[in-house]
């Protein structure tokens, strides 16, 4: 599997963009979906995570109610749709596959990742 991010930008804070996660490969609906954050000399964190089928989803606290990932298996994409941005959700935004079939935040449960897509958040 292989991931395609993007979808970043500059946004003032309070305003929305959405990430797209493009996935080539024919077994996509068979892994769990998330996307990371990484800050400038901050360690890669977890920020929200789907299913297989969509059908549950996990978040964040930093971004929960303001964040939404949803996936469609048809496209092979996944998407995370950010509202309400803060200046501190500035980071590049990572996709990731995993095989698992538990929730995860641990980086080294993640089987494939992109390339990454930055979003800046001003004040």
């Amino acid at each position: 599997v292989q991931l395609q991010a993007s979808g970043g930008g500059l946004v003032q804070a309070g305003g929305s963009l959405r990430l797209s996660c493009a996935a080539s490969g024919r077994t996509f609906s068979m892994y769990r979906m998330s996307w990371f954050r990484q800050a400038p000399g901050m360690e890669r964190e977890f920020v929200a995570a789907i299913t297989w089928s969509g059908s549950s989803t996990y978040y964040a606290d930093s971004v929960k109610g303001r964040f939404t990932i949803s996936r469609d298996n048809a496209k092979n994409t996944v998407y995370l749709q950010m509202n309400s941005l803060k200046p501190e959700d500035t980071a590049v935004y990572y996709c990731a596959a995993s095989r698992r079939t538990y929730w995860t935040q641990d980086t080294k449960d993640y089987d494939y990742w992109g390339q990454g897509t930055l979003v800046t958040v001003s004040s």
